[in-house]
Order: C-alpha cells, then sequence, then structure tokens
C-alpha cells in the first residue's frame, strides 16, 4: 500500500487551536470538514489563512485539511495561519526565511487579561462616588 505523504502543524491563537495537514494535491482546503469559504466568511479572514500559502507560492500545490477548535473564528483563522506556515516549514525548511521575513513563523500570545478583583473588569473600575 502506498504510504500516505502529508505534512502537520499546530497553530495557536488566543484559546484556538488549529492542527493542519498538508497533502500533496490541487489546492483543496477543508476546515472542519467544510469548504474554506464557507467555513472563514469574511475576506480579511480568508487572506489570513491562506497568507503563508500565497507568500511561499504553493496554494495550488497542496490540499491544506484543518481541524479548528475554541476561540472566535477570528482566532482560528490566526491559528491555521500559524498551523499551514508550521507545516510548510517541515515540507521545506528553506521556506523559513521567507515566512519568518512577514512575521508567520510567531506565534501570536496576546490573550484576554484576567478580571482583578475589586474591580468590574480587567481595567475597569467600579463607579466612584464622592458622596
Amino acid at each position: 500500500m502506498a504510504e500516505l505523504v502529508q505534512y502537520y502543524g499546530t497553530g495557536r491563537r488566543k484559546t484556538s487551536v488549529a492542527r493542519v495537514y498538508l497533502r500533496p494535491g490541487s489546492g483543496d482546503f477543508k476546515v472542519n470538514g467544510r469548504d474554506f469559504n464557507e467555513y472563514f466568511v469574511t475576506e480579511s479572514q480568508r487572506a489570513s489563512a491562506k497568507q503563508p500559502l500565497v507568500s511561499s507560492e504553493t496554494s495550488s500545490n497542496f490540499n491544506v485539511l484543518a481541524n479548528v477548535s475554541g476561540g472566535g473564528v477570528a482566532g482560528q483563522a490566526d491559528a491555521v495561519k500559524l498551523g499551514i506556515a508550521r507545516a510548510l516549514m517541515q515540507f521545506n525548511a528553506e521556506l523559513r526565511k521567507k515566512l519568518k521575513s512577514e512575521g508567520l513563523v510567531t506565534r501570536d500570545s496576546r490573550g484576554k487579561e484576567r478580571k482583578k478583583y475589586g474591580q468590574k473588569g480587567a481595567r475597569k473600575r467600579f463607579q466612584f462616588s464622592k458622596r
């Protein structure tokens, strides 16, 4: 039996986690079993998720299969972006320089700041009354 050739990358953003598989193919893109354009509704989310493939000029060489969970759709798009970049580096280590120069290798560590006690939120205070 022929062995399945695929490259794997994990991407994370906020609370979203994306498990991305790149398989040699015609450029088919599925997210959670649904079509890419159906899952990512806005153009900015689509552009963000496809950015590593476009910058490395490999969008028509791979079928992308992504399983995403947690967070919102925008965070999931960025998680898919990092997952694709990591999988591409597994495919060809020489792509790292190009991806890194466009900032696609770094995990965006920004998340929600925790709510503090004695306050209404992370930064917002309860209303102050002088009298």
